[in-house]
């Protein structure tokens, strides 16, 4: 006769894939089932060990442990319900985590098999669980009954080193489960409890390393912080510039008492922050029932949208979602799904606490709005010539300045370089604003007022140089950036694409074009010709860049590869196609006036030019044709020269310019 099995455990195949192999998908939520098995046994600590080389992972804990009974009556038990059985707090006190009684099974969800050696009252079992022999079992019993009856295999205690607790060990790990640091799992770990240290008599270690509040990462990250019955939240946040306390009560309707809550909500310095080191996620406000994370996350339930909201993070303790004194005149059923991983929705204490969370976030979103922009102009007025600036603003005006500064600081940026230019941009933008309300001005000047109309005339002759400053500093930039790129054989290329976009490189006084550019077209289709008398010639002939100036003057560039010398005949005979076809579709339009003229960029003067006389030849012989022709470095170097000694006579005046400079090199 065969001996009768040591342990028992019945359950179904349909159960053990939901609520086992699929009911987590990440190893700190599966050791955080572990991890509150220990608290629940009264557990001091608990050491988890990733033993990586091995392929396992190894929690053990000093708690009361289990015997055969134990193990058999609630361990192997599926759904055994712990408050209904041992209702209460625990021997030391302690609320229990633990109540629907499958946290077990997840355990498969990242390992095949599982080792379990406890010790407890003299008593030490040992047995392995395997999840291919699991459902090799059940399947074969279930197809009679629905479910099935596994025995774990019974392993020998002479490894079990410890005179009372639990050890489990974790093996066959499947990959894309495994944590890949200590340090990762370690926060982790932190972000999921909050009764971790001395204060709990509950500590937690990983690999050896005690696992602290502060491995949540969160006490550098936070700029401002709104409280809920727990002023010591803010006490290890090094960066905390502002902390309100705020009421921690949630009427429920219709319930007998109200929910307390316990906690914080804040946002971080910079957006970015709340994506760490592990790639995790921390733009979330995780809920917690008995010191145990219950959700991940309530704020995307809650749909925010506004700017603010990509800066929220906060964890808040709702122990009214699992009210439970165990006694059947005054019991609540907790308000968590069975997966464990949220709070059922249409609970009335959860549809409160929804309800409650979203009128703090409205009143959040109003403060942080406040507290940035008064934060932005501090960080601005930090720059002295900002400060100066708006010290000699208007009283008016330097609100305003003041605001838009502030506003800036909404935005998150990579550094403090990103900053400066943003300040840079808002000062530019604010004095385009002060030259449109000075031109307002002088709609109410009186007309024998003329002391206020000059006034207001050098007010917009100031801001107008400024402004005009800033476009030349920048088109200084522009041609140092062309010559950077410029090598011999790109020089056609390169030019012919700024020329299309910044035709002020070929005269500074062609500021604008007032009709559309042409790169690269055909005679035949200038103007939208759609007929005309143009030869085959005339029609293919091409044109490099064409544009019409705003004063109404056709300008056309011819551009020649540097390398390649040019006959001024060669030239004549482009030019005039190009000026035949032109007139010919400027007389059909009604135009024939209107004037043009022929720019021909090169790397080398035309072959003439060395014969006697031949500089003058060729610029007469241009000329007729209202052709003139420039060198590719020349045309940079003139432009370069022009800009840099409009700033050199003007630097005194360029208030605007200054200072910009001034915040581009300014260093904290």
């Amino acid at each position: 006769m065969s001996a009768e099995p040591r342990y028992r455990m019945r359950l179904s195949l349909n159960v053990l894939q939901h609520l086992g192999l699929n009911l987590y998908s990440n190893v700190p939520a599966v050791l955080s089932e572990v991890v509150a098995n220990a608290w629940d046994a009264d557990a001091r600590k608990v050491g988890i060990e990733l033993d990586q080389p091995k392929d396992r992972i190894v929690i053990q804990d000093d708690g009361v442990g289990m015997t055969v009974e134990d193990i058999n009556s609630r361990f192997l038990l599926v759904g055994y319900r712990r408050r209904d059985k041992q209702p209460g707090p625990t021997p030391k006190g302690r609320p229990p985590m633990g109540r629907k009684g499958i946290g077990k099974l997840s355990l498969f969800s990242v390992a095949d098999e599982i080792v379990v050696e406890t010790a407890r009252d003299g008593q030490k079992c040992a047995l392995r669980l395997s999840l291919e022999k699991i459902r090799e079992e059940i399947e074969e019993q279930s197809s009679k009954n629905g479910s099935g009856e596994y025995c774990p295999e019974v392993v020998s205690t002479d490894s079990v080193d410890f005179d009372q607790g639990t050890r489990i060990t974790l093996s066959g790990l499947r990959k894309r489960q495994t944590i890949s640091t200590v340090d990762g799992l370690r926060k982790r770990i932190a972000r999921r409890f909050s009764i971790i240290g001395p204060s709990y008599s509950f500590e937690i270690f990983v690999n050896g390393s005690q696992v602290s509040p502060s491995d949540r990462g969160y006490d550098d990250r936070l700029q401002y912080m709104w409280t809920y019955d727990d002023q010591s939240a803010a006490a290890n946040c090094r960066r905390l510039v502002k902390e309100s306390p705020r009421s921690s009560t949630i009427e429920v309707p219709g319930a007998a008492r109200n929910l307390a809550i316990r906690g914080w909500l804040g946002t971080v310095h910079q957006s970015k922050q709340l994506r760490d080191e592990g790639g995790q996620n921390l733009n979330r406000i995780a809920i917690f029932m008995r010191g145990k994370m219950a959700q991940e996350d309530i704020l995307s339930d809650l749909t925010e949208r506004g700017v603010y909201a990509g800066y929220l993070i906060g964890q808040l303790e709702v122990d009214g979602l699992d009210t439970d004194d165990g006694s059947d005149s005054n019991r609540d059923e907790d308000a968590a799904t069975s997966s464990r991983q949220r709070i059922v929705e249409d609970d009335p204490r959860y549809v409160a606490l929804r309800k409650f969370v979203k009128k703090e976030l409205s009143h959040i979103e109003r403060c942080w709005s406040k507290l940035r922009e008064q934060d932005g102009v501090r960080i601005a007025t930090m720059i002295p010539q900002i400060k100066a600036w708006i010290d000699e603003l208007s009283q008016r005006d330097a609100s305003l300045a003041k605001s838009w500064l502030g506003k800036i600081n909404r935005i998150s940026v990579v550094d403090e370089k990103e900053r400066r230019n943003l300040f840079k941009h808002a000062v530019i933008a604010f004095e385009f604003y002060r030259l449109n309300q000075n031109v307002d001005e002088l709609e109410k000047i009186q007309q024998n007022d003329i002391e206020s109309a000059i006034a207001t005339f050098r007010k917009l002759d100031q801001v107008e140089a400024s402004l005009y400053g800033q476009i030349v500093r920048n088109r200084i930039e522009v041609i140092k950036a062309l010559q950077a790129k410029i090598d011999s054989n790109q020089k056609e290329r390169v030019i012919q694409e700024y020329v299309f976009e910044h035709l002020w490189l070929l005269d500074p006084s062609w500021e604008r074009t007032d009709t559309e550019k042409l790169m690269e077209v055909r005679v035949g289709n200038l103007f939208e010709a759609i007929e005309s008398n143009l030869s085959e010639e005339e029609k293919n002939a091409r044109l490099d860049i064409q544009y019409r100036e705003a004063a109404g003057k056709h300008i056309v560039v011819e551009l020649k590869r540097p390398s390649r010398a040019v006959s001024v005949y060669d030239l004549g005979k482009q030019i005039g196609k190009y000026r035949s076809g032109i007139m010919k579709i400027l007389s059909q339009q009604n135009k024939p006036h209107e004037p043009f003229e022929f720019i021909c960029l090169l790397g080398k003067d035309p072959v003439e030019i060395s014969e006697p006389g031949g500089r003058d030849f060729v610029a007469k012989l241009l000329q007729s044709m209202n052709a003139r022709y420039m060198h590719y470095d020349e045309l940079l170097d003139r432009a370069y020269r022009s800009y840099s000694e409009y700033l050199r006579k003007a630097k005194d005046l360029d208030r605007l310019g200054n200072l910009i400079k001034s915040i581009e090199n300014y260093s904290n």
